[in-house]
């Protein structure tokens, strides 16, 4: 017998930042996401692409701060976002690769032996963020 799941999606996924005004600007500049809100005395940002919402808070030690170490950190290992082609995923990795603080780890290319592909990269405060595209992911749209 299986249990209902109690829960029902991601409300929201929260970042620790080293500098909040450019972990805000390249979810907003660079990938296009909307900024929701602010809480200056807080500090953190809210942004969203409309589907997900992230919150940003900044490290209280900026300059003493543990860096994201996937390997010997538990917790994040990664955050993945769904695209909804391939070009946009192109387009991702274009922007991503030009942007000042952003890192490529590796560049589209299929995940395992497909048909996933994705790509990986770190935001200017180092977390790290994939991009997959999942073709049966994308809800076809009805022919008529």
């Amino acid at each position: 017998m299986m249990n209902a799941a109690l829960t029902s999606g991601v409300d929201h996924v929260g970042l620790t930042v080293p500098d909040l005004a450019a972990s805000q600007a390249f979810f907003t500049d660079c990938l296009g996401w909307t900024l929701l809100g602010e809480k200056p005395d807080y500090p953190a940002a809210f942004v969203s692409d409309g589907v997900t919402r992230v919150t940003l808070w900044p490290v209280k030690d900026r300059e003493g701060h543990v860096p994201f170490d996937r390997h010997r950190n538990v917790g994040l290992h990664h955050l993945a976002f769904r695209v909804v082609d391939l070009p946009t995923l192109h387009a991702i990795h274009e922007r991503v690769a030009k942007w000042p603080g952003a890192v490529v780890e590796f560049a589209p290319e299929p995940s395992g032996t497909g048909p996933k592909v994705h790509c990986m990269i770190r935001e200017p405060g180092g977390n790290r963020i994939e991009f997959a595209y999942l073709p049966q992911d994308i809800p076809r749209r009805a022919e008529g």
